[in-house]
């Protein structure tokens, strides 16, 4: 073949992408992807390339209109997807055709999955054993809004989806005023600065949107327009926002609102949501990496879970471990940070899967949690469900219960009769007019489990151990500099996964093709005044 001599003669030393194909082979079939086009028809070009240019193009970071130009004008993609040399490639549109499709049939994981068992075949992904996952926050394609450009352009959005729908009926509805305030986007508009005319702005709106809801809900408006994506997110937005108080148009008050899970931040991505961690605030997703680290085979991306911004992590550990599962990608022993493990997530990890999941459990930060009157003194017989307090009464009370979160617990209350007249009593209760001493415990499972952790995790033996799990944060430094994993490129939670999915595969064939030429791997940074510092002043996990 053509492509292969002079592929050979212009990289006597080879690229990621013909090492690539010289040693994993043909990564993606035009049959994996068979569901995703109809049987008659004009052929539609080879899905699995199509596949393989959607990685390559993360692997180098390329736009659709670069990634065509690419696969017509270089030869070592035209070696790597098997084309001959005058293939004149394809136009740039397809690669968006090509993504719509596979966000249609959630068939984003088939492209990290087949790279995953192509490295597996070639001995260079070993998952029984450590694997490491964090989270990173992820910007949504649609920039962030102050309240006032979050109405307007709601407004705005839904007015040009009527105007396309409906435009005779939109003509005679429309009061002039609204051809001036929403004719172009908010971010052109000055609004005032004085608080109290901003507030008087957004009631302005507020009435317009209100007026506009109502004739789309008239008997007499076409039918069909109430259904239009436009109108429904308007609708979402003054609901959330505003209310009517005495037939006056009025904005709800911060305590009213609804929560960030479900409040909506822009009309241009709708699954979005507002979120906080830490001194971080973004409006978008989150992204959860795992990774293999073995230290004889490179280090894979495993999986990437995409979820909403507003999804805590100690809820992610269960259904990381599904996904892992469904590759057959499950560890031995998974390494996460403090914001993963809880009791249940340990036990359900153990018991489900097999998994040790090994992380910093938070301690217990309860009032009575210290002391010679903590939880941790009192005497638990599982067996015959009563618990002895460190002066010897024995509890009457043992009932299953739920907490205010809806987790089982299990209710232990002591008698009247026996904490009454101890001296201890208000040294081991915390209100000053309780007369007994009560207890929530968790199920014996999960306390065991729980109180083993941390008396493993006071070893340094542990924290040493623990060490293993800061090597992902180079993974999501990687992801971030060489694939833009902070930013979605695209609108919406489906699309966004997608790009995760791609993201993963990049980061794995850029990491096999390091190991293929004996890339050392980057040693984390240290500064010359950092490394000065006492042993005992390290962070945590770094001693």
């Amino acid at each position: 073949m053509e492509t292969v001599r002079v592929a050979r003669a212009a990289f006597p030393k080879g690229s990621l992408a013909i090492r690539i194909r010289d040693e994993l082979g043909v990564l993606f079939t035009d049959d994996q992807f068979a569901d995703l086009f109809a049987v008659r028809g004009k052929p539609a070009w080879s899905p699995g390339r199509l596949a393989l240019v959607l990685v390559l193009q993360f692997v180098e970071g390329l736009t659709d209109r670069q990634a065509a130009e690419a696969v017509r004008a270089r030869i070592d993609f035209k070696y790597a997807l098997g084309l001959e040399l005058g293939d004149p490639g394809f136009d740039f549109s397809v690669l968006s055709e090509f993504r719509d499709r596979l966000v249609e049939a959630d068939a984003g994981r088939r492209v990290l999955d087949a790279v995953l068992v192509a490295a597996r075949d070639k001995g260079l992904l070993k998952t029984a054993g450590r694997a490491r996952t964090d989270s990173t926050h992820v910007l949504s394609a649609a920039r962030e809004l102050c309240f006032l450009e979050l109405v307007a352009e709601t407004l705005r959005a839904a007015l040009n989806a009527l105007a396309q729908a409906a435009p005779e009926w939109l003509a005679e509805v429309a009061e002039p005023d609204w051809f001036r305030h929403y004719a172009s986007r908010a971010e052109d508009s000055r609004f005032p600065k004085a608080r109290a005319r901003r507030e008087e702005v957004g009631l302005r709106i507020g009435r317009d949107g209100m007026r506009l809801l109502e004739a789309v809900l008239a008997p007499e408006a076409p039918p069909g327009l109430r259904a239009l994506a436009g109108v429904e997110t308007l609708r979402q937005v003054w609901v959330q926002q505003f209310h009517v108080l005495g037939g006056e148009v009025r904005r709800r008050d911060p305590k009213d609102r609804p929560p960030g899970a479900t409040r909506l931040v822009t009309p241009y991505d709708v699954a979005a949501r507002g979120s906080v961690k830490r001194d971080i605030m973004w409006d978008g997703y989150k992204v959860h990496a795992t990774e293999t680290c073995e230290p004889d085979t490179p280090n894979l991306v495993t999986n990437m879970a995409t979820t909403v911004a507003t999804v805590p992590d100690n809820v992610m550990a269960g259904a990381i471990h599904d996904q892992l599962a469904a590759r057959d990608c499950l560890p031995d022993e998974h390494w996460v940070d403090a914001g993963y493990p809880t009791a249940a997530q340990i036990v359900a990890a153990r018991t489900d899967h097999g998994v040790d999941l090994q992380g910093p459990i938070a301690d217990n930060t309860a009032a009575s949690a210290g002391g010679p009157y903590g939880q941790d003194a009192f005497t638990i017989d599982w067996e015959r469900e009563h618990v002895t307090c460190p002066n010897g009464a024995t509890s009457t009370q043992w009932h299953h219960r739920h907490s205010q979160h809806n987790l089982p617990v299990i209710r232990v209350r002591f008698s009247p009769a026996d904490c009454r007249p101890c001296p201890h009593l208000r040294e081991c209760v915390n209100s000053p007019r309780a007369e007994r001493r009560e207890l929530n415990l968790r199920r014996r499972d999960e306390y065991e489990a729980v109180h083993a952790a941390r008396a493993e995790q006071r070893t340094d033996a542990w924290k040493d151990r623990y060490k293993i799990r800061a090597g992902v944060e180079g993974t999501i430094s990687q992801g971030v500099g060489r694939c833009g994993l902070r930013r979605s490129r695209y609108q919406g939670l489906a699309k966004t996964s997608l790009q995760h999915q791609l993201t993963g595969a990049a980061i794995n064939l850029a990491r096999i093709d390091a190991h293929l030429t004996d890339t050392p791997r980057a040693r984390t940074r240290t500064s010359h005044f950092a490394a000065l510092r006492p042993a005992e002043q390290q962070p945590d996990g770094a001693k």
